[in-house]
């Protein structure tokens, strides 16, 4: 079976750490993001994935390289030389997804987290006999949304409504499909919307279903919905694979520490806090709803909360680092400065405190 993950392009919603790495490279819970998809694909017998890419494909080919040959899966790049949306990238990446055997693929967009329950998705899929599936997630506010509007009991999708001013639904696309090779025959290689021109057309003609995603959906495409996507991460890691968390005097809720970390005494860490490879916490200090990356350094005393952390960074101390901070990678914060939503680009020393939300060049 084939999956392509959509990639796309820039990450700018998630600068500044994308300006050191694309951004499905990016650390989410201690791993890659897009990791945690291929990972997931990889499990229920997936054995290519193919990355649909308008970015720097040289660099993420070159970091997969590795996990290839550890998990045993075959990761391919189809480039774009302009963007295509979310439909021309499949026309695209047509010769590499199908194969005699048939067999239906996934889609994948790459800045969702979830639980990915993909067997349960096959099994829908062959039950229902359409040519395509989608993974739709309830949500509480419909209105910010593309709303699918489907049979309850069949899951069949009647239509799609953009925004809907009155309420028709609460589910929403949720960014994983599975579709029959036959739906390549109806995108042309330009750029186009899967979910504006190629599904309301499926779903035309009845052949589109929707299943109802189990446990929680995030898009961490942005900082704020990359905090809260952690939080409902880490939920369900502490229902599915307790062990995975760290557990200590020092830990409150919901905490994972890479084994590579070392933290001093006196610390009080959680909830919602993931600490990377090779990062030093010295003694005293204060994490919550944070992430902190490969090899960060955070000075005696400081405290940080509702922010991320880049690579490498160091955070002085005394240090006060809140209200979704975000410091790029190499990002020096001295002792006693106070962080209020600071957005910090790569390799920049912080010595005066920043008092509300702005972007440090």
């Amino acid at each position: 079976m084939k999956a392509l993950i959509l990639v796309g392009g820039f990450g700018t919603r998630l600068r500044p750490l994308t300006l050191s790495f694309p951004k499905p490279l990016v650390d989410f819970a201690n791993k890659p993001m897009i990791l945690h998809q291929i990972e997931a694909l990889k499990a229920i017998g997936v054995t290519e994935v193919v990355l649909a890419i308008n970015y720097q494909p040289e660099v993420m080919l070159n970091f997969l390289k590795d996990f290839e040959t550890k998990l045993g899966i075959k990761i391919t790049c189809s480039q774009e030389t302009e963007p295509l949306g979310t439909a021309g990238p499949l026309a695209l990446a047509r010769d590499k997804l199908i194969d005699e055997s048939g067999e239906p693929f996934f889609v994948l967009n790459s800045d969702v987290i979830s639980e990915y329950p993909l067997k349960e998705m096959i099994a829908f899929h062959k039950s229902h006999g359409g040519e395509a599936s989608i993974m739709v997630t309830k949500v509480d506010e419909p209105s910010k949304y593309g709303v699918v509007v489907m049979e309850e009991s069949t899951g069949k999708v009647e239509k799609f409504v953009e925004k809907p001013k009155l309420f028709v639904g609460n589910k929403i696309n949720a960014g994983i499909y599975l579709l029959n090779p036959s739906v390549l025959d109806r995108i042309e290689l330009r750029p186009t919307s899967i979910e504006k021109e190629v599904f309301p057309k499926i779903a035309a003609e009845k052949k589109l279903y929707a299943m109802v995603l189990p446990g929680f959906w995030m898009d961490v495409g942005q900082p704020r919905d990359y905090i809260t996507g952690l939080r409902l991460y880490l939920d369900s890691l502490k229902k599915k694979s307790p062990s995975m968390l760290a557990t200590g005097p020092y830990i409150v809720g919901n905490v994972i520490v890479d084994e590579t970390a070392k933290i001093g005494e006196g610390c009080l860490i959680g909830p919602d806090v993931a600490i990377g490879p090779g990062c030093v916490v010295e003694s005293g200090v204060r994490l919550s709803r944070c992430t902190v990356m490969r090899g960060v350094r955070i000075k005696k005393h400081a405290c940080i909360s509702g922010s991320i952390i880049g690579w490498h960074s160091t955070v002085g101390k005394w240090a006060r680092v809140e209200n979704m901070t975000i410091l790029g990678e190499d990002v020096h914060v001295c002792d006693e400065i106070y962080s209020n939503g600071g957005v910090v680009l790569p390799h920049k020393e912080i010595k005066a405190s920043i008092l509300k939300p702005e972007i440090v060049m």
